[in-house]
C-alpha cells in the first residue's frame, strides 16, 4: 500500500507539473503572439508612412535634370511634419523650401514645393556663405561673424528692406546648429552675384556672409511666397547634424 501510494503520489505530482507547464506555455504563446502582432502593426505603420512620402515625392513633377534628391526630400518632409506636431507651424502649412548644399552652387539647388498642390513653385540658384566653401559647401557654423551658412530647419518670419534690399528674416529651429540665425542676421535676400552669368566668369556663383541669397529677379516672388511661418530646410550630409537634430527623429 505504501508503495502504491508513493506511486500515486509520483503520478499525481507529474500530472500537476504537466498542467502547470501547459498553462505557462499557453500564457507565453499569448504574450509572444501579442508582441508579434504589435511588431507587425508598427511595421505596417512605418511602411504606410514611408509609402505616403514616396507617393508624394513621385507625384511632384520635377523638371528633368533638376530633381530634388529623394532622400533629402524625405528628411525635409520629416522635419516639416515634426514642426507641425510641435505647434511651430500651422497644421495647414503646405509650403516646403529645401536647399541642398551638397550640390554645386552652380546648380539650381533650392526648391519651393507646394506639398498640397504637389508641384514645384520655384527651382533656383542659392548662395552659401563665403567661409562655407568655394563652388561646393563644406563648412558650417552657428557662430556670429563666421561668414558661414548654418544647417537645419528654419521658420520664415517677417520681411523688411535692408542693406541687401527686400529681405526675409529666418528663425533657426535647430539648437546648436542654426538657432543663432536671427541674432546673426541670417536672412534670405537677393544678390547680383547669384546668377549664371557670374558663374560663367568666376566658375562659381558668388557667396554671402552666411545668408541663403537668391537671384535678384526671383527675390520678391520667392520671399512673398514663403514668408510668414513656412518651413525652410538647409541640408548637407553632416552626420553630426543628422544624428542630433530633434526634427529628424521619426
Amino acid at each position: 500500500m505504501k508503495g502504491f501510494y508513493s506511486l500515486l503520489g509520483i503520478v499525481y505530482m507529474v500530472t500537476t507539473s504537466f498542467y502547470l507547464s501547459s498553462e505557462k506555455a499557453i500564457v507565453k504563446n499569448e504574450i509572444s503572439t501579442e508582441k508579434t502582432e504589435r511588431l507587425n502593426e508598427m511595421k505596417s505603420e512605418k511602411i504606410t508612412t514611408l509609402s505616403s512620402s514616396e507617393a508624394l515625392y513621385k507625384s511632384i513633377p520635377f523638371e528633368e535634370g533638376h530633381e530634388l534628391n529623394e532622400e533629402v526630400f524625405f528628411k525635409a518632409l520629416t522635419g516639416f511634419e515634426n514642426l507641425k506636431k510641435a505647434g511651430l507651424l500651422n497644421q495647414d502649412a503646405h509650403l516646403l523650401t529645401v536647399c541642398d548644399f551638397s550640390m554645386s552652387s552652380n546648380t539650381k539647388r533650392l526648391w519651393v514645393i507646394d506639398t498640397e498642390e504637389k508641384k514645384v513653385l520655384f527651382n533656383s540658384l542659392v548662395a552659401h556663405g563665403k567661409n562655407t566653401g568655394e563652388e561646393f559647401a563644406t563648412n558650417f557654423s552657428n557662430t556670429n561673424s563666421s561668414l558661414q551658412s548654418s544647417l537645419g530647419f528654419y521658420i520664415t518670419d517677417a520681411t523688411y528692406n535692408g542693406d541687401n534690399g527686400y529681405s526675409l528674416r529666418l528663425l533657426g529651429m535647430d539648437k546648436g546648429f542654426n538657432d543663432a540665425a536671427y541674432k546673426r542676421a541670417i536672412v534670405m535676400h537677393g544678390a547680383d552675384y547669384v546668377s549664371e552669368n557670374f558663374a560663367a566668369v568666376h566658375k562659381r556663383i558668388g557667396r554671402s556672409w552666411g545668408c541663403p541669397a537668391v537671384p535678384r529677379d526671383l527675390t520678391q516672388p520667392i520671399i512673398n511666397t514663403i514668408k510668414g511661418r513656412n518651413c525652410l530646410f538647409i541640408y548637407y550630409p553632416d552626420q553630426n547634424y543628422l544624428s542630433k537634430s530633434e526634427w529628424l527623429k521619426s
